[in-house]
């Protein structure tokens, strides 16, 4: 899965165009693939089974008010036309994919941008966290949107990204900062927007949230490393963001973005898990601005290096992360519905 866009990220600029729309698919198609028909692969596996098994003796009125709507309906409705848990991972896996794919391809350097986001936003996030894996698929279309100006597109894959996970109402503030012209009004609906879909998602949960996340300070391992790597790209992007030579409404997004990412950083001591969850969304700034590093550099051998070096870290994330991260055995060996 990181081979293949390594490879179309180390190939000569034209010899990329040879590759297409057909090598993209295909790489893309992979990893949806590899991510939907896993099979027990994730340390919350065994979960999403006994939700889809709860789910399939409610009513659909009851699924949709179990907890998130979109996907626990969505559990509904596949078994209610005989389709399993497998059915559902696949479906959220062509979601996250499709996010992952019209984001990355609207960047620079997509192969680059591709290569950062398949160790740990696909393998890790996408596979493991099935519910914000979707969430963030819809975000990554959202904030594409976003960059073309199309901040009522942006709201609306933000709403239905938080219909699989709650939580991702929290990036909707993003459009009001980010906004050039009409600010007042975006503020204004943006905002209402944001309130309405918190009380009707959230509210309920509430205060059983405060308090697994805040009294009991409930803890993630590697939730401190996960928020320094958005860090560091939120840092790059803050020194050499001008550079890029952005549309003031695209340079917006990704400086309140950075800016948000670091304020992860002191908020990790307080509930390591609860920040760690919110700052899974703010992982694109890393596909943003590492991706667009190479393109500092005018010089063609320079810029092979820096290429090489942005890949070669994240072949070293996923490394260390597959050999010593405390559940990566729920990753290895990894096993497929079509291929054990």
């Amino acid at each position: 899965m990181f081979a293949l866009p390594v490879i179309g990220a180390l190939t000569p600029f034209r010899a990329q165009k040879l590759m297409g729309n057909v090598g993209w698919f295909g790489v893309v198609a992979l990893c949806a693939f590899m991510v939907g028909l896993r099979q027990e692969i994730g340390a919350d596996w065994f979960t999403y089974d006994f939700y889809f098994q709860e789910v399939a003796a409610m009513t659909f009125r009851e699924a949709l008010a179990f907890n998130d709507p979109g996907y626990y309906g969505l559990n509904w409705i596949v078994e209610a036309i005989g389709g399993d848990v497998y059915w559902v991972n696949a479906i959220c896996a062509v979601i996250v994919m499709s996010g992952v794919s019209v984001f990355t391809r609207h960047q620079s350097l997509p192969w680059v941008a591709l290569s950062v986001a398949v160790p740990y936003l696909v393998i890790v996030v996408a596979m493991g966290y099935t519910r914000q894996g979707a969430a963030l698929g819809f975000v990554l279309l959202g904030l594409t949107a976003l960059s073309r100006g199309r901040s009522a597109s942006f709201v609306a894959w933000v709403v239905c990204g938080a219909l699989f996970h709650k939580s991702a109402v929290l990036v909707l503030p993003i459009a009001v900062v980010a906004a050039t012209k009409k600010r007042l009004w975006t503020f204004v609906w943006v905002s209402a927007t944001g309130v309405l879909g918190a009380y009707l998602l959230v509210a309920e949960e509430s205060q059983e949230l405060w308090r697994l996340y805040v009294e009991e300070r409930m803890q993630s391992d590697g939730g401190a490393i996960r928020i320094a790597m958005n860090a560091v790209a939120a840092v790059a992007f803050l020194l050499v963001g001008k550079k890029f030579r952005l549309p003031m409404t695209e340079f917006r997004i990704w400086w309140w973005m950075s800016v948000f990412a670091l304020v992860c950083i002191p908020l990790v001591f307080i509930s390591s898990t609860a920040v760690d969850r919110v700052a899974l969304y703010f992982i694109p700034v890393q596909l943003f601005a590492l991706s667009r590093l190479p393109l500092l550099s005018t010089d063609p051998g320079y810029r092979t290096l820096l290429i090489a070096g942005v890949v070669g870290f994240y072949a070293a994330v996923l490394w260390v992360w597959l050999n010593f991260a405390t559940h990566s055995q729920e990753w290895i060996p990894y096993r497929n519905l079509l291929l054990s």
